[in-house]
């Protein structure tokens, strides 16, 4: 069984790095334990997080991640362990997993290679561009204790700026109990403070103040159990919604943002496959292309604009732009 590495604490940035979004870096990582410490009869090796930073997290409860280890040339293996009960991860009668779990965990393992294998700054800010998923629903359900997946990460291409590295591309197995119950793609990229600031034209989440939250669907049309986790509101067409922006939400915005967060579109396409009557079964996939930016400021619109029987293809829309496409699936991946 392979021995996955945990942090005693949270490597200090030399030199000019400081530390990632949100800045804030004061909660201890977790403590190396003396073997001379451990209780008879306990396992050998205990579980941890990783260090929230690592992940772009704030809050250690939305760090999925547990360890990892190097398997080959670009090959790692990362553990993870899933909640029972999740505000948005898992489903309202806390029966299974959501392919939004998935997609996260999938997330946080290429932010935590980009870091401790790559030499990544942790003051580097992340451009997600493309991100694929594909479940296996009967293999997704919560059981007596926590998930433990185990996934394999292949990163299949490199590219560089400067010698260093820019950006990669990553294939995810997500594994649980020997099966795989997951598959995972992702396309991103990574850029200095400067330059990230630069390319935003100084905005910030201080200086951004988001649009007022318009009222939204019903939380049961869209399967959530609390009115404050549904994204979509109404509009005078049954195929096109405003994009509700909730920047005080604990999951979408873990911590400050001068932009829509990627994770709050994947949730507003599951959401619209629900509305427009995919709602006989979960999602099995997502397939998504981030555009650019998604402004807190203005508007977004969100728009089926094809469907079939097993499937639906939903777009961002800001002013005239695609800022995101999304299909989702709920025949096989």
């Amino acid at each position: 069984m392979p021995q996955f590495r945990q942090l005693a604490e949270t490597p200090k940035p030399t030199g000019a790095q400081q530390a990632p979004t949100p800045p804030d870096t004061t909660t201890t990582a977790p403590a190396t334990v003396s073997p001379a410490a451990v209780p008879t009869g306990s396992p050998e090796t205990l579980t941890a997080t990783v260090p929230r930073q690592f992940v772009h997290r704030a809050a250690v409860a939305e760090t999925l991640l547990t360890g990892w280890t190097t398997t080959g040339a670009d090959r790692f293996t990362v553990s993870a362990q899933w909640p029972r009960a999740h505000q948005l991860h898992v489903s309202a009668d806390r029966t299974s997993y959501d392919p939004l779990l998935v997609a996260e965990t999938v997330r946080q393992c290429g932010a935590l290679l980009a870091h401790t294998e790559y030499g990544v700054p942790l003051d580097h800010r992340f451009v997600l561009h493309e991100l694929r998923v594909g479940t296996r629903p009967e293999r997704l359900a919560v059981g007596p204790l926590p998930a433990e997946p185990v996934v394999g990460i292949t990163v299949t291409e490199v590219r560089r700026r400067g010698g260093r590295p820019a950006a990669m591309r990553y294939d995810a197995d997500v594994r649980l109990g020997g099966e795989t119950v997951a598959t995972g793609h992702i396309d991103v990229s990574w850029t200095g403070e400067n330059v990230y600031r630069r390319l935003r034209g100084g905005r910030t989440p201080d200086s951004v103040v988001a649009l007022a939250v318009p009222p939204g669907l019903p939380a049961a049309a869209v399967d959530r159990a609390v009115p404050a986790d549904v994204v979509l509101a109404p509009t005078r067409r049954r195929d096109r919604w405003q994009l509700r922006v909730d920047t005080t939400h604990p999951v979408f915005f873990d911590h400050p943002l001068d932009h829509v967060p990627g994770m709050l579109f994947l949730e507003a396409a599951r959401q619209a496959a629900r509305v427009r009557g995919l709602a006989s079964r979960p999602p099995v996939a997502l397939r998504t292309v981030f555009r650019q930016y998604a402004e807190l400021d203005r508007p977004t619109w969100i728009q089926a604009t094809e469907e079939g029987t097993e499937h639906i293809q939903v777009v961002g829309i800001q002013g005239e732009s695609t800022v995101f496409e999304c299909r989702v699936s709920t025949g096989a991946p």
